[in-house]
């Protein structure tokens, strides 16, 4: 299906594109007016954009339906300062209640049952219950458009952290299992991330990985092998050599049983090596392909 976003509704277009582009992390930015008056609402258009300097960006969008902003943007036009309290999956019933569009002079942490706590540097207080909190300035606040729908990039520098020990290592760095952070999704669909969907990915240092396009014809042709584990595999930074202290017991049986068929033998390398990926054994899936040069 081939959609031109020219010849559909705003309301579609939205739908499409916030099940589409997720998860996307919560900005629960807590904001006042000249006036003195607190505000807390979440977004979704939310992202880290730099760490030197420290700057997040978030978008509180023109109402679709009648074009109207919101309150959020309407403080910060007034007072450019936002505390941004992350929401993790002890909080997000809660959250999700205070994106309710309650009338200008509403107090959502009253209404959302959240405990206002004084901020340090900046005038609108945080979240107490938020286990990480960004004092920011808003450094710029930049339109994208006059129709509903239309985007205004919050772009905010951050002051100041404040990090619940709870979720903290040894080293005093954020410990990701820890912090069970809530991801919006589509509709009313949200992710929790936690212990059970998380997963590491060897990420790329100086050392240039060698490429998919230099892997051997036969491993990156596999049938087996998934374009994740060829990624895998070509993140190696110089083609491995077979270890001869290398002792593999499945590996010794596979080439013992299929040596007489090559064809099958290959296979069996290549499920074997595909299980060693799956669970993040690189090394000796290399091992296990190479038996086979």
């Amino acid at each position: 299906m081939i959609i031109n976003l020219k010849d559909i509704k705003p309301a579609d277009v939205q739908n499409y594109l916030q099940h589409a582009i997720a998860p996307r992390p919560i900005c629960f930015a807590s904001t006042i007016d000249k006036e003195g008056h607190v505000n807390l609402s979440p977004f979704s258009f939310f992202n880290l954009f730099s760490s030197n300097p420290p700057v997040v960006i978030f978008s509180p969008a023109r109402r679709v339906r009648d074009n109207t902003t919101k309150h959020t943007l309407q403080n910060v036009l007034e007072v450019p300062e936002v505390v941004i309290n992350m929401v993790d999956y002890d909080m997000v019933q809660q959250t999700s209640l205070a994106s309710c569009e309650f009338p200008k002079d509403t107090n959502e942490f009253i209404k959302a049952g959240f405990t206002e706590e004084k901020a340090t540097l900046v005038s609108p207080p945080m979240v107490k219950e938020s286990k990480v909190k960004l004092e920011c300035k808003v450094l710029e606040i930049k339109p994208l458009g006059t129709e509903g729908g239309a985007g205004n990039l919050v772009i905010c520098e951050v002051l100041c952290m404040h990090i619940d020990e709870s979720i903290l290592d040894a080293e005093n760095k954020i410990d990701q299992t820890k912090f069970h952070h809530v991801a919006r999704l589509g509709g009313d669909w949200y992710a929790k991330i936690n212990e059970t969907n998380l997963f590491k990915v060897a990420k790329p240092n100086t050392q240039l990985g060698i490429g998919v396009d230099l892997l051997p014809e036969s491993i990156r042709k596999s049938s087996i092998l998934t374009g994740n584990n060829l990624g895998q595999l070509a993140n190696v930074h110089e083609m491995p050599f077979v270890d001869p202290a290398f002792h593999d017991d499945r590996l010794k049986n596979i080439i013992q049983y299929f040596s007489i068929n090559p064809d099958e033998m290959d296979k069996e390398l290549h499920r074997y090596a595909k299980e060693l990926l799956d669970a993040g054994k690189v090394t000796e899936a290399w091992q296990v392909l190479l038996a086979d040069y």
